[in-house]
């Protein structure tokens, strides 16, 4: 009886993740793509401030099912937050300067054309250790609701 309710259970909560997949499919299916709103330039009206500098979202977790680029622009010696983690997995990859990466207590110095991955759930941080400022791309896919 437990294994039948617990199977009852599991194809009720598979069938709603499948429907809620399903519909994001058919929203993306459904969008017009176009040149216009597949080509994202940057524009300085739509930076946003940090404690540290600037970021820019190219595209931001509204656009697709979740999935991010963005522009983080850190100046010399400095880190926009703390180390941190959260449910997502992410990217980094960077464009100019230097920086500090940070997973779980190790470090590493990465520079131009650099990448980083960090795993979900996992402590992980970066920061500009250059006297320049330290640019970088952040590659996410947030959870969707």
């Amino acid at each position: 009886m437990k294994k039948l309710i617990l199977a009852l259970i599991m194809t009720f909560i598979c069938t709603g993740l499948l429907k809620s997949q399903s519909i994001n499919l058919q929203k993306e299916k459904s969008k017009q793509w176009t040149m216009e709103n597949c080509v994202k330039k940057f524009s300085w009206e739509d930076t946003v401030q940090t404690k540290a500098g600037y970021q820019y979202w190219f595209f931001d977790r509204d656009f697709l099912d979740g999935r991010t680029i963005k522009l983080s622009v850190v100046a010399p010696n400095s880190a926009t937050h703390s180390p941190h983690k959260h449910s997502e997995d992410e990217f980094f990859f960077v464009l100019e300067g230097t920086a500090e990466f940070y997973l779980e207590g190790e470090t590493a110095i990465g520079e131009k054309y650099s990448a980083f991955y960090c795993p979900s759930n996992l402590k992980h941080g970066i920061r500009n250790i250059g006297d320049t400022e330290l640019k970088y791309l952040v590659i996410k896919k947030y959870e969707t609701k």
